[in-house]
């Protein structure tokens, strides 16, 4: 049966978009690039503590329930504890799995060194494992990102490794969307002409794809409402998402939210703003009620504040900190819509 996902998607398509079918996902996929520091914190212990793997799926299964992320991005082994779990069992949440891992990615292992060079390509998802038993259990659907590093080599043998992974999708009747992230590494150039890179970057990667081997839908950073409208009104047969980037204050997940809707995205796919928040279920309903308008990111901030009080959760950040708009990209384009 189609998912909400599905009707969001095929309203967006059809023009028929309003703030509503604003699309969140929620990233519990980050086992894959760290390890024990994955999982995040349970600020109801005292003192707080690191979740263990099992408390991660608890917690995966609590956002499920809550019905309202739209995607939920996972790893496979992952998927399969939540399956073994019915999570998903007549759930309108889609499971999605992240279908590679470049080395940009595997920043967050400590004492690693793998973000000191640029990204190469990784793969290790069983696609034909995956779906051989949809919809019972698995996916059709996951994440392929990319790094472009402005070096040809390294260009080619990312683009190669995309040929190839759209390949077998094709063969297993693997859905996917796609994430291209800014350089890994600095390749000199500023902020405005990272946001041209990535826009070309895509737009060239897709060039010669045909529709049926097409993504969903894209994500890439914010690199701030000049870049996003640029790319949005490029082709109105992509649909695109932003990604949530560092943990940043709660104001700038509200912030990212209302901006990258305003400017055209259609998705926004947040990790860490999630994972790392003191009470996620209570950060995802106001996340909803600002893509939807009826809430401003600010009223958002004091809201969540106020639900931390009620579960007696004591605050990371005080109010007036929290309240700050600390990402760059995000404090330019609030100034100037002030």
């Amino acid at each position: 049966m189609p998912t909400r996902l599905d009707r969001k998607l095929a309203n967006i398509r059809a023009g028929h978009y309003k703030p509503t079918d604003f699309i969140i996902a929620d990233a519990k996929d980050s086992d894959v690039g760290a390890g024990v520091t994955a999982t995040g914190f349970d600020y109801s212990a005292k003192p707080p503590r690191r979740r263990s793997r099992q408390e991660f799926i608890a917690q995966i299964e609590a956002i499920i329930k809550q019905d309202i992320v739209d995607i939920m991005l996972v790893s496979q082994s992952n998927l399969e504890l939540l399956d073994e779990r019915a999570a998903f069992l007549g759930s309108d949440v889609k499971p999605a799995i992240r279908a590679n891992l470049e080395t940009m990615c595997w920043g967050a292992v400590r004492h690693g060194v793998y973000t000191q060079t640029p990204s190469i390509p990784f793969r290790d998802a069983n696609l034909a494992r995956l779906v051989a038993n949809y919809p019972t259990s698995g996916t059709n659907l996951g994440l392929y990102s990319v790094s472009f590093s402005n070096n040809i080599e390294l260009d080619i043998r990312t683009l190669n490794a995309f040929a190839e992974f759209r390949a077998e999708a094709a063969r297993h009747n693997f859905r996917y969307f796609y994430e291209v992230f800014n350089p890994s590494v600095d390749i000199g150039l500023s902020r405005e002409e990272i946001g041209e890179f990535v826009n070309d970057s895509i737009i060239k990667s897709l060039a010669s794809v045909p529709r049926a081997d097409r993504p969903l839908f894209l994500k890439t950073p914010y690199n701030g409402p000049k870049a996003l409208e640029e790319l949005v009104n490029f082709d109105s047969e992509l649909i695109v998402g932003v990604l949530g980037g560092g943990a940043g204050t709660t104001r700038d997940t509200f912030e990212l939210v209302a901006q990258s809707e305003r400017y055209g995205a259609r998705l926004a796919l947040f990790g860490r703003k999630i994972n790392l928040a003191e009470a996620p279920l209570q950060l995802i309903v106001l996340m909803r009620a600002v893509a939807d308008g009826e809430m401003g990111p600010e009223e958002a901030v004091r809201a969540y504040h106020g639900e931390l009080q009620k579960l007696g959760l004591a605050p990371n950040r005080s109010l007036a900190d929290d309240r700050a708009i600390t990402e760059d990209v995000l404090k330019v384009a609030a100034a100037k819509a002030a």
